[in-house]
């Protein structure tokens, strides 16, 4: 046994420990964990009755002054809670400048260096993408943190582990529809490559055209979906599983936090960016909007498909 245990190199070893696959100190009893037990339709019964009877006798529930006072707590504080946010924002409404105003935020300089000093500034011919992307970055990226903590929300939830993915009816997405749908195949043949491409060009061109980054991970999420929907998800694993998933949300992420976090020391501090902005006009201009609107392109792709996977089977 400890010729064996010798064989094995410490990283299998200290991976097998930390997957908990083997015990602590020896390495080599396995651990495995315990088959859930199932209730038959008599013993189902009889939890509950000895349940509801311990809700009864025990803690007595019912007639609980502790619990009923939580209780009537529990919906006053909501009750309450709730007309306070209202009150909130009536007031905060109440303070808002009135419409067609001169002095309005719609009105004043902000808009105008927008349009006039836009393209100098960003290098982007799409004031739109310039904008959100240059002067409105900081925000840009926290709608693409609301992307990243959405999808983690709806893993936490939703995510079945491997087994249960396999062993599952639910699960299994061929288990109502056997046969895969001969039409579906061929429309998503000619389809799926047209809508990957397309989308690949509007996330390229956000800064010369309408587009961008969200416009272009949604339309590339839809073709993912679509993909999904003819083939299935084993095909589909092949080239986008759960660890493709996890590695290209991540670095999005992380990618676009440096690249903000950098127009910011620079602006902030007033050094030069050294980034150039290149020829207003050319595919690789406008400085690092380019790159944004990639990384949040993929975001928006990698957050829809993970939706439409887990509210379908619970996993990828």
């Amino acid at each position: 046994m400890n010729d064996k245990k010798q064989k094995r190199p410490f990283r299998n070893r200290f991976r097998s420990w930390f997957d908990g696959d083997t015990q602590t100190f020896d390495h080599v009893m396995p651990m495995h964990a315990q088959e859930e037990h199932q209730l038959s339709e008599e013993e189902r019964k009889e939890y509950e009755e000895e349940y509801a009877q311990m809700r009864e006798r025990v803690f007595h529930v019912e007639h609980n002054r502790e619990i009923w006072l939580f209780r009537k707590c529990f919906e006053i504080m909501g009750i309450v809670l709730c007309v306070l946010m209202i009150c909130v924002l009536l007031i905060a409404v109440s303070y808002l400048p009135p419409t067609g105003n001169a002095d309005n935020p719609a009105n004043n300089e902000v808009s105008q260096l927008y349009v006039e000093h836009g393209i100098e500034d960003t290098g982007a011919v799409n004031s739109v993408t310039g904008m959100i992307l240059s002067y409105r970055a900081f925000d840009t990226f926290g709608e693409t943190n609301v992307l990243f903590i959405s999808g983690c929300c709806v893993m936490i939830l939703l995510l079945l582990d491997h087994k249960a993915q396999k062993n599952s009816a639910i699960a299994n997405d061929r288990f109502y529809e056997p046969k895969n749908d001969v039409i579906l195949q061929q429309v998503a043949r000619i389809l799926v490559p047209i809508v990957f491409i397309f989308s690949i060009y509007v996330m390229l061109n956000g800064h010369l055209s309408p587009g961008g980054g969200f416009s272009g991970g949604a339309m590339m999420g839809a073709g993912m979906i679509l993909y999904v929907c003819a083939f299935g998800f084993d095909k589909t694993r092949r080239f986008f599983s759960e660890r493709v998933y996890t590695s290209v949300k991540v670095t999005a992420l992380v990618l676009y936090g440096v690249m903000i976090t950098y127009y910011y020391i620079m602006g902030a501090n007033g050094l030069e960016n050294h980034i150039p902005l290149g020829t207003p006009g050319a595919i690789l201009s406008a400085g690092l909007i380019l790159p944004i609107d990639l990384v949040v392109g993929l975001q928006v792709a990698c957050t829809m498909y993970a939706f439409y996977a887990l509210f379908r089977r619970g996993g990828f």
